[in-house]
């Protein structure tokens, strides 16, 4: 059984959410605060966390981006508005997916469904095929297991959006890709096509695979095109 962690401090939510995914086939634990989310996170594991934006004492993005700099647990952020802005502070600090508030349950699960199969599966594509692992300028990327790896063998964490996204670029290498072309790559058609969220997403993946100005960049950007992965890709 699933379990999945509902970080929020309005109790009425909370319980609404223990039942609502209770009866679709998950188990559920609540947290109000950030200090209960962390002795939660400290007992046991879970595959997928929803985070409100507002809770009393450390906020969701705090929250957000300290698991996330140890973990690569999913996180759907919960925002009381649909503002763009509040969209893409959420992905700076990685979120995987966004909700706002007041949501229908049943949009919910189907975001929770999504992001749980993209962790499942480790998506074939025209290059990786049936290779769990590729090399890239020094890196090496896990497809099977989801990691990414510096030269000296350092884990680099990434969200579940920043992994699907790198995946994206490494399957289809020296190409030009759209933004709309990467948005079905990484997510399929899971929500509506957000361009911004894409280039917040870019730039987060840039800053984890570090500069070079000896070298090209890794990640180009095409003028009024989209996205181009500059170097060979390999099997590891």
């Amino acid at each position: 059984m699933r379990r999945i962690l509902v970080v929020d401090d309005d109790e009425e939510i909370g319980a609404l959410l223990r039942r609502f995914l209770e009866r679709n086939g998950f188990e559920v634990d609540v947290a109000s605060s950030g200090v209960a989310m962390d002795e939660r996170l400290a007992r046991g594991s879970y595959d997928l966390m929803t985070l409100d934006l507002m809770l009393p004492g450390e906020d969701g993005l705090s929250l957000c981006r300290r698991v996330r700099a140890k973990s690569s647990l999913p996180i759907i952020m919960v925002t009381a508005t649909s503002a763009t802005s509040e969209r893409i502070v959420g992905l700076e600090v990685g979120a995987d997916d966004y909700l706002a508030k007041p949501f229908d349950p049943r949009e919910l699960l189907a975001r929770v469904r999504a992001i749980l199969r993209r962790a499942d599966a480790a998506l074939p594509g025209p290059t990786t095929g049936t290779r769990v692992a590729v090399r890239f300028a020094g890196w090496q990327l896990d497809v099977a297991r989801r990691e990414l790896r510096a030269g000296d063998g350092t884990l680099v964490p990434l969200s579940g959006g920043e992994f699907d996204l790198l995946l994206a670029f490494v399957e289809h290498p020296q190409r030009v890709l759209t933004r709309e072309q990467l948005i079905d790559l990484a997510r399929g058609n899971r929500h509506e096509a957000f361009d911004r969220s894409t280039d917040v997403q870019v730039s987060r993946l840039r800053r984890k695979l570090g500069y070079d100005a000896t070298a090209p960049e890794l990640i180009r950007t095409i003028r009024n095109a989209g996205y181009m992965f500059a170097v060979p890709v390999e099997s590891a």
